[in-house]
């Protein structure tokens, strides 16, 4: 009798543990702000640039997230190198004005505060834009998404393109934020680090951290963070591994 009992006990055990590794979302970073997650058998890219050869390791997307209309976001070349016959695409309107009828055939619009639920990913269009008056030319309020997906009980932010704006700051139980910090473009590291203590997301991957000329200091961003708030998991991935930029 001990030995079934410890049996069954052993039976639930292995099977809560697969469980949990089979709900487990993996993240591959591919380029500046281009990544690739995988879960349960589905695929999602997110602003995926570049060469084709860069996805060839993986699944033909299932879901393709699509920030702004910059050319480290959107390419409609590589766009039409990777889709898969069944691939959808999330794009706001300015990225959308700007497809191929093919692409276009297969997006979905949202603006910013629009959701949608896909292939049981909750999708949510959050705004992203500069604050600075000598950047609001870059990113200017409306014209693209950053995106919150609620996917396998998790939530994951997307930032895009933004600097420290309220609705940054206003997130609630982010499981996993990605969060640019690079000048012109976006934001210093201080203010990154400022907004991500004010929503505390589990866990940040800072990404899109390079621009032309200018490389933001990740550490710095990651000390601010850690000394305030040590419960925050900082999570630095290769975001350049062909030093492009």
């Amino acid at each position: 009798m001990k030995t079934l009992t410890r049996f069954t006990a052993l039976f639930f055990f292995l099977c809560f543990f697969n469980l949990t590794l089979a709900q487990e979302i993996q993240i591959m970073p591919i380029e500046h702000a281009s990544a690739v997650l995988t879960a349960q058998n589905k695929t999602l890219f997110v602003d995926p640039v570049g060469e084709a050869s860069w996805y060839e390791n993986y699944h033909k997307p299932d879901l393709i997230l699509i920030t702004d209309i910059h050319w480290d976001h959107f390419s409609p070349k590589t766009l039409g190198a990777i889709m898969g016959e069944h691939t959808k695409i999330i794009a706001p309107q300015a990225v959308a004005d700007k497809m191929t009828p093919a692409l276009l055939d297969k997006t979905l619009v949202l603006h910013n505060g629009d959701t949608t639920r896909i292939l049981d990913i909750d999708i949510t269009a959050i705004p992203m834009y500069n604050l600075r008056e000598e950047a609001l030319d870059f990113h200017p309020k409306g014209r693209g998404n950053g995106y919150v997906i609620e996917w396998l009980g998790k939530k994951l932010y997307f930032s895009g393109d933004t600097e420290d704006i309220p609705e940054m700051r206003a997130l609630q139980q982010i499981d996993v934020a990605f969060v640019c910090m690079n000048l012109p473009y976006t934001m210093r590291e201080t203010a990154a680090a400022s907004a991500v203590l004010e929503f505390a997301p589990k866990a940040v991957y800072p990404y899109h951290y390079r621009g032309k000329p200018n490389v933001s200091d990740v550490t710095l961003f990651r000390s601010i963070v850690k000394n305030a708030n040590s419960e925050i998991q900082i999570i630095q991935l290769d975001w350049y591994p062909r030093d492009s930029y």
